[in-house]
């Protein structure tokens, strides 16, 4: 494409531009150049990044909802004004299978051939007030996912484009694992859904998109999953006294995703599960590449649960209600990056909804990644005026925290737990006990 020298002196928010740059008669570049959404306050940071080389059709790397979480999560000192991705030009216009080993992770060349180029794609306001000329940082994306293999690229009409992948992923030095994951395109960087997978013949791993895998649903992986499930301790009592009666307790789970968390509660507590999802297309993955089922114990809507939640709560009857409501809901806005529950659950209407379909000693439990601590704070505050009390796990990764809130004073449910309370011990014995004495109580 021709471009004007002067196109890129200034910021333009949400500008998303892409071009090619010749490197020979065989080889391009894709340059694609993205300004912030946001208005910077002070000097404009700009910064550059390498595309791993294999991964260039990856919708982190080729769409433009990719480019601004990259953007957005940089970890440069200050928000970045503009983000520069270079990499090699794709071979495909849908993700890939890919094997890092097989590519040179030096961006060395790279950086020597876009050099000059990086100068002309600095906005003048970067420039410093002595003239001289700012240093772009360079980055380099790394993760922990060392081959790929893409079992289904499909689409739903709530979602969109999905993908299905298997990843071999290096945990540590020399351990690794497989495991199966769900990514939308509108978020691409976030992992939906992530299940643990074992091979069925460890002898024939060379052929990454011929090994066949079983699911290992014993575990999640999922970081924020077992804190989650570690909320419901807090009505452990109660819990423990609805299985000594003879009932299963219910569980309302608002986003299935891949179904993990539906498939842990029902096997691995005993719960009855209603889950809800608003997209069918995701609904018909979970069971086709996650394993879920759908049968008298977990019952699946495609509903949008927000709704359905609003809904019921109208007409909901004592002996229909829930024993504990499981919120693990994202924003679908790239522009607000990723971020969980989405704005729309935070209304009192909603809240005040929640806490009627659940029963009087109900807890709700929220999966958070807040964009920004006032989104925090207002949903903190938001949930004191409805709930009893309210309880904080901080799952340690520097992203989540899950917000657990009870209809009912509990007081400390953890101190005076019986020893023959055999839920509790069931809890402790799936989910890691660090999570249980994490709890924080915050209301």
């Amino acid at each position: 494409m021709s471009l004007s020298p002067s196109t890129f002196e200034t910021i333009v928010p949400s500008r998303y531009t892409t071009f090619t740059l010749p490197i020979n008669h065989h080889h391009h570049l894709r340059i694609a150049v993205l300004d912030s959404p946001s208005t910077a306050t002070g000097a404009d940071a700009i910064a550059a990044m390498s595309v791993p080389h294999g991964r260039e059709s990856d919708w982190i790397f080729s769409t433009f909802s990719g480019h601004l979480q990259l953007l957005l999560s940089s970890p440069a000192a200050q928000p970045l004004s503009r983000l520069i991705l270079i990499g090699k030009t794709p071979s495909h216009p849908n993700p890939t299978s890919y094997n890092t080993s097989l590519y040179s992770s030096s961006p060395n060349h790279l950086q020597q051939i876009i050099d000059n180029l990086l100068l002309d794609l600095t906005p003048k306001s970067a420039f410093l007030d002595n003239g001289e000329t700012p240093e772009v940082p360079f980055f380099i994306y790394e993760d922990d996912v060392v081959r790929s293999s893409i079992l289904e690229i499909c689409e739903g009409p709530c979602v969109g484009e999905m993908l299905i992948e298997n990843v071999e992923l290096e945990i540590s030095d020399g351990v690794k694992e497989f495991r199966r994951r769900l990514r939308f395109k509108r978020m691409p960087n976030f992992v939906q859904t992530e299940v643990k997978i074992r091979p069925k013949n460890v002898s024939s791993l060379e052929d990454f998109d011929n090994v066949e895998f079983e699911l290992d649903k014993g575990v999640l992986v999922h970081q924020y999953l077992s804190p989650m499930v570690a909320g419901v301790s807090v009505i452990s009592r109660f819990l423990e006294g609805r299985t000594r009666n003879g009932f299963r307790p219910i569980a309302l789970c608002l986003g299935v995703g891949g179904g993990a968390l539906l498939g842990f509660l029902s096997v691995q507590l005993n719960f009855e599960v209603v889950g809800l999802e608003e997209d069918e297309v995701v609904l018909d993955v979970a069971k086709r590449y996650f394993g879920l089922e759908s049968d008298e114990l977990i019952r699946l809507f495609a509903e949008d649960g927000i709704k359905y939640v609003e809904n019921l709560a109208k007409s909901i009857t004592q002996d229909c209600k829930f024993d504990v409501v499981m919120v693990d809901l994202d924003s679908s806005d790239a522009a607000v990056g990723v971020c969980a529950p989405p704005v729309e659950f935070v209304r009192k209407s909603v809240l005040v909804a929640a806490r009627e379909v659940l029963c009087d000693e109900g807890v709700l439990v929220i999966n958070t990644i807040p964009s920004n601590k006032s989104f925090y704070e207002r949903l903190i505050s938001e949930l004191k005026e409805v709930f009893e009390e309210l309880y904080e796990i901080d799952v340690g990764n520097g992203d989540n925290f899950v917000l657990i809130a009870t209809k009912s004073k509990v007081g400390n449910p953890l101190d005076d737990a019986y020893e023959e309370d055999t839920f509790l011990k069931k809890l402790k014995q799936v989910v890691s006990t660090s999570y249980i004495d994490s709890i924080k109580k915050i209301l």
